[in-house]
Formats: C-alpha cells, structure tokens, sequence
C-alpha cells in the first residue's frame, strides 16, 4: 500500500490546516491571557500566520504587537520565554503525535503592504497600469 505524497511547491493541506489550528489556539491563549507571565499578558500581540514544517514538528509564528505598543523584539523575546507553556496549551487543543517547536518570527506583511502601496502611488507606475480608456 502506497502513501500519499505531497509533491507541488506549496504547503500541503495538511500544512494550512494544521498551522491555521495553531494561530487560532494561540490568538485565543494570548488573547486570554492565560500565560503565567505578567509581562506577555500586558502586550496585546496579534498572530499573523503560522507556517508548518513538511512533518508537523516546526511551526513558524508571525506575530507583530498591535498598534506599535511594544518593539517586536520584545514581543518576541517574551514569547520565547514562555514557549513551553504556549507549547503545551497548544498540545492540549490539538491531537497531533508530537506537539511542534513554536519559532516566533516578526511579521513583515504590513511592511511589504506599504512598500507595495508605495510602488502602486509612483506616477510613472500609475501610467504603465492605466486603463484604455484613461489614456484617451
């Protein structure tokens, strides 16, 4: 009997679904503030993504701290220091074989956001994405 592969470029099903499992537990968890560390539950910390290992024991989380309360870094380093206990309650809500190494990592994706608008906003950009019936 043959096992199913995986073979395109992008993660598999699994991979969302999984990751997708982990952001809501943890948005939950930080939200709550369920975590024995006073210092973590006084940062409203917003979970982006989380990005999945191709066997389910890594999982990459991408967090930004809302409305630019505390530097990322700190954010961060707080997160890091309490990543057993998020493991845990990440073991706790989920019935995976091993539970994953949680990685935290900035989320960049409002800065790309702004570097995109800025490049959209170039005039000479605007002229080459003008439509027909603009040019006339």
């Amino acid at each position: 009997m043959s096992k199913r592969t995986h073979t395109g470029t992008g993660p598999s099903q699994r991979q969302l679904r999984v990751g997708e499992l982990i952001r809501r537990t943890l948005s939950d968890v930080l939200n709550r503030a369920e975590i024995h560390d006073p210092e973590l539950n006084a940062m409203s910390i917003t979970v982006g993504e989380v990005s999945c290992s191709p066997d389910l024991k890594v999982a990459t989380v991408y967090v930004m701290p809302l409305m630019g309360s505390v530097p990322v870094e700190e954010a961060i380093a707080a997160l890091a220091r309490n990543k057993a206990e998020l493991r845990h309650r990440v073991a706790q809500e989920m019935t995976l074989k091993y539970a994953p190494d949680l990685r935290f990592r900035p989320d960049e994706t409002f800065d790309r956001l702004d570097e995109t608008r800025r490049l959209f906003s170039d005039p000479s950009v605007q002229r080459d994405i003008g439509t027909p019936d603009e040019e006339e």
